[in-house]
């Protein structure tokens, strides 16, 4: 069981955004998307995530086609961590991370929120308004909130799944590494992680497999053991050889 792409089309206009994609993200497992940009990775997250509608293919959640869950079901299994954190409205920090538990009730929910926020290293910000924090400390309580929304899901058996989209783009090196150990235990627990990265390096580090998307088509997947090679990389972000075999010696 997973969630999944299968053969997916979408078209914006007279531009083909995703061209028959399909791709997996599995429990236990931590799946990486790279790609140039505009290869169309932050377009398959959202069809992944129910936000946006193909016109071929389809979307299934365990076992299930996604275009017949309700927003309520979708809530429960899945949690989205988008690229940009902005939120205008007057709510603290510790308020935000809360949202994420609104699918669930129960009188744990405080401590859940907590314990997110700490995984996160926000907690000392839990005070401070929302819109005043920094683009990374913005970033790290919508992780939070992510983990604060499958977290029930978890106590109760039910498969669940993370997606984030470039989560490490505003965060110092620490951090990274922090948002990627979660993501990594939420994986070793059982979920099922799908993360968008620029890093190679930490692709490599802490995935389990690794999609290259180029053009709105799957370039290539498979273990991210073997995925980035020089060769690879030159094709896909087209760039010399020699710089590629650059890159991957200095990871």
């Amino acid at each position: 069981m997973a969630l999944a792409l299968e053969d997916v089309t979408l078209k914006a206009g007279r531009a083909t955004l995703l061209k028959g994609v399909s791709l997996a993200v599995e429990p236990g497992r931590v799946t990486a998307v790279l790609g140039p940009n505009g290869a169309g990775k932050s377009t398959a997250l959202s069809v992944l995530a129910g936000d946006l509608k193909p016109q071929g293919g389809r979307v299934v959640i365990e076992g299930r086609d996604m275009a017949a869950m309700s927003k309520s079901e979708l809530a429960r299994v899945r949690a989205v961590v988008g690229q940009h954190a902005a939120m205008s409205f007057p709510l603290t920090a510790y308020e935000v991370v809360a949202l994420g538990a609104h699918p669930f009730a129960g009188p744990e929910r405080d401590d859940i929120v907590e314990e997110s926020m700490a995984a996160m290293d926000v907690l000392h910000l839990a005070g401070r308004d929302y819109p005043t924090l920094s683009g990374g400390e913005r970033q790290r309580i919508q992780i939070a909130r992510a983990l604060v929304q499958l977290r029930p899901a978890a106590r109760d058996g039910a498969r669940r799944y993370l997606l984030m989209d470039e989560p490490t783009a505003h965060l110092d090196l620490k951090h990274k590494i922090l948002a990627l150990e979660c993501a990594r235990a939420f994986a070793d627990a059982g979920g099922g992680v799908l993360c968008i990265l620029h890093d190679l390096g930490l692709a490599q580090e802490f995935s389990d497999e690794i999609v290259l998307l180029k053009a709105g088509a799957v370039f290539s997947d498979g273990s991210s053991g073997n995925r980035l090679t020089g060769e690879t990389i030159s094709a896909l972000f087209e760039i010399p050889v020699w710089r590629s075999r650059s890159l991957l010696a200095s990871l």
